[in-house]
């Protein structure tokens, strides 16, 4: 079974929202959004298929329990039959996992305490 096949996003917090999405525009010339930046994977075999960077205030409980500043998202390829390896290798997961328009998502947390989210893309 294929686990992760990619870089989902990044996600970072903030002390100052909007300074930090202008320094990454102007000094990296990242091209924002209001929610963040899409990066677009032309190499993959789904042409809709990309990563994210998106920046929350610093006090956004969106990380929690972790108290780390970033949480990565990881891109899976199905992620019902990774959640029910995880839960069998006793891997807890963060919460209950959730579908929505923009896929599917699920989170766990590592070792070091960081979130990590899973996410499966919505078929194009």
């Amino acid at each position: 079974m294929k686990r992760v096949i990619g870089i989902g996003g990044i996600f970072l917090k903030c002390s100052n929202v909007e300074r930090s999405r202008t320094w990454y525009a102007t000094h990296l010339g990242i091209s924002l959004e209001s929610w963040g930046a899409q990066f677009n994977f032309r190499d993959d075999p789904n042409p809709d298929a990309y990563a994210v960077l998106s920046f929350f205030k610093s006090d956004s409980e969106y990380f929690q329990p972790s108290g780390s500043a970033f949480m990565l998202n990881f891109r899976v390829h199905d992620l019902d039959a990774l959640v029910a390896t995880l839960q069998q290798e006793g891997v807890a997961l963060e919460g209950d996992p959730i579908e929505e328009e923009f896929g599917k998502f699920a989170w766990v947390i590592d070792p070091d305490g960081n979130k990590i989210e899973l996410w499966e893309q919505p078929k194009a």
